[in-house]
């Protein structure tokens, strides 16, 4: 396991300690590997920002009057808010079965997850990728981001060059990560119950859960191409007989 405040201070130590000079990029780049570990909200969303600009950048985003665009708003038209967070919403016109949310109220959803999914199954899955955001489950992939970020910026530094502290690629990258990051199993499981509470919201039968997840774990059985989010959300077969059995019993 990668020790980010161990790491981070040996750095500072080596720099300040060691043969060679260490300037003032060298050590902010050390404080920012120690800052990772307990990177705040507002680091958060600005990183976020950043990753979905680039995000948005590397894909073709649907027209404000495309069919895809105008079906995503009438589906969310409940929800703006998380919180204090207003989010906000495009169509990536990508046949990837595939949808992400991000700290700063970004989220995408792809055109190849739409046309697999119904107006309802669309919604819980929407509805659940949102849950990872209201209930923090990425921090650990924003620190390590951070961290990830902070070691460029010393090697770019002692390179001799100056330039910005987070390039093209590094935005790039960084969207990657956080857009793949991986949750655990209870994680899973709080996020499908945010789904649900779009679907009772929307005043739609919570049924249409265990459907969408059936057809995920088809499709990922099938080798078919399903994008991330199979990869990135394992055992949706696992989570809709969790689901189903919930549903039986009455509970939400």
């Amino acid at each position: 396991m990668f020790n980010i405040k161990k790491n981070a201070t040996l750095l500072i130590g080596a720099l300040i300690l060691g043969g060679c000079s260490a300037n003032d990029m060298d050590i902010s780049a050390g404080m920012d590997l120690l800052k990772a570990g307990t990177v705040t909200n507002k680091e958060m969303k600005s990183m976020a920002h950043l990753a979905a600009k680039e995000s948005d950048h590397q894909n073709r985003v649907a027209s404000r009057g495309n069919r895809y665009s105008r079906r995503l708003r009438r589906l969310t038209r409940r929800f703006h808010r998380v919180g204090n967070l207003r989010l906000n919403y495009k169509v990536y016109m990508t046949n990837d079965v595939n949808a992400f949310a991000m700290a700063d109220g970004t989220v995408r959803v792809y055109k190849g997850l739409m046309d697999k999914m119904n107006d309802s199954e669309l919604l819980f899955v929407i509805g659940h990728e949102i849950g990872h955001v209201k209930y923090e489950h990425t921090k650990n992939a924003y620190r390590m981001s951070h961290a990830t970020l902070a070691a460029r910026k010393v090697l770019v530094s002692k390179g001799g060059r100056s330039v910005a502290l987070l390039s093209r690629g590094d935005a790039g990258d960084l969207a990657q990560k956080l857009v793949n990051a991986q949750f655990s199993q209870s994680q899973e499981s709080e996020a499908d119950k945010n789904g649900l509470y779009f679907l009772r919201r929307a005043h739609r039968n919570q049924k249409y859960a265990v459907s969408a997840l059936k057809k995920l774990a088809e499709e990922g059985s099938g080798g078919g191409f399903l994008g991330n989010l199979f990869a990135s959300h394992p055992a949706p077969l696992k989570r809709a007989e969790d689901i189903q059995a919930m549903i039986k019993k009455g509970k939400r």
